[in-house]
């Protein structure tokens, strides 16, 4: 029997590629930014150009999600969208810890994007990032999640956690747009690439991004705590979850502990994994980020680890403001 070559027959890839393009691209935008250029000796309202990246729309009356080293210092943002309409945007905030902005827009009928949950991820699943690269408007590539958890430096000189590693191909420009499952949800926020290697990108968790923006919309900026340590989600082993009786599978396992840090002072070590904080059950980083409020900078405060994946050991640590 003759195989049907007609153009309307895709294989399932295909197909779950094409469906994520079409429900994303409506709601991303190209960002162009000129930043301040008073240091430069230019005279008040001239700018620098600042290069230009990507962002999506996430609510009807026009804010956009992007990173934040995008629109960061920009005296002039200009965004475009997929029908050409261009409009001038206004900062609400950004977050250089996390790499996280804001802009918004004032425009009628503008196309959503839709949030997924970033910790129903697994590694090898499909996912597919939308962009500018170099300025080709809502460029599609696709690939896998190569690996979660990940720990990244942003330009503000901070550890970022919870970092999607994809090879999904990301250039210069793919900056702030969206990193989309199957279904078109977005699950991160593309973010940096490592060169000159290829096949090593990376996106901010669309829960860490959903986090901050909270906040960004609130404040204008993210005010919040610091404990000194740099973690990853990790599974706890089923013996040990039943032996204490704990509420979460998963904990934030201790890769790296900053030398005179609130949590060095309180005794967290390398390896240690964080089951508690203040009485709340942490089942992963995301859990930990969202006690690390500014509430809590001078409060002195309990958190539970696990030491040697067996030995339970409550420590006390108080945490400063995060610069």
């Amino acid at each position: 029997m003759e195989q049907d070559k007609s153009p309307d027959v895709l294989d399932a890839y295909s197909k779950a590629v094409i469906q994520a393009a079409e429900l994303v691209t409506p709601a991303v935008v190209r960002i162009d930014v000129k930043k301040n250029g008073s240091n430069s000796g230019m005279s008040d309202g001239a700018g620098v150009d600042g290069g230009s990246g990507s962002g999506m729309i996430f609510t009807s009356d026009g804010m956009i999600l992007t990173n934040s080293h995008v629109i960061h210092e920009g005296r002039h943002i200009d965004v475009t969208l997929l029908d050409g309409r261009k409009y001038r945007a206004q900062v609400i905030g950004d977050d250089a810890a996390t790499d996280i902005g804001v802009i918004r827009i004032v425009a009628p009928d503008l196309a959503m994007v839709k949030f997924g949950d970033s910790k129903q991820l697994r590694v090898g699943q499909l996912v597919v990032a939308i962009g500018n690269p170099f300025g080709f408007q809502c460029t599609v590539t696709a690939g896998v999640v190569s690996a979660l958890g990940r720990s990244l430096r942003s330009q503000s000189g901070r550890l970022m956690d919870n970092i999607i590693q994809t090879d999904a191909a990301l250039n210069p420009g793919n900056s702030g747009g969206p990193l989309v499952n199957a279904l078109g949800e977005v699950v991160g926020v593309n973010t940096a690439t490592i060169l000159p290697a290829q096949g090593l990108c990376f996106a901010v968790a669309a829960n860490t991004a959903r986090l901050v923006v909270m906040e960004l919309l609130k404040e204008g900026k993210v005010r919040r705590s610091y404990l000194g340590i740099a973690g990853q989600t990790a599974p706890l082993h089923r013996r040990v979850v039943r032996f204490y009786n704990l509420d979460v599978e998963n904990g934030v396992f201790v890769t790296n502990v900053v030398p005179g840090s609130p949590a060095e002072k309180a005794g967290v070590m390398n390896g240690d994994m964080v089951i508690e904080f203040e009485g709340a059950a942490i089942d992963g980083i995301d859990d930990l980020q969202k006690h690390l409020v500014f509430e809590n900078v001078g409060k002195k405060s309990s958190i539970v680890v696990l030491r040697n994946f067996t030995e339970k050991v409550t420590l006390a640590v108080t945490p400063v403001e995060s610069e």
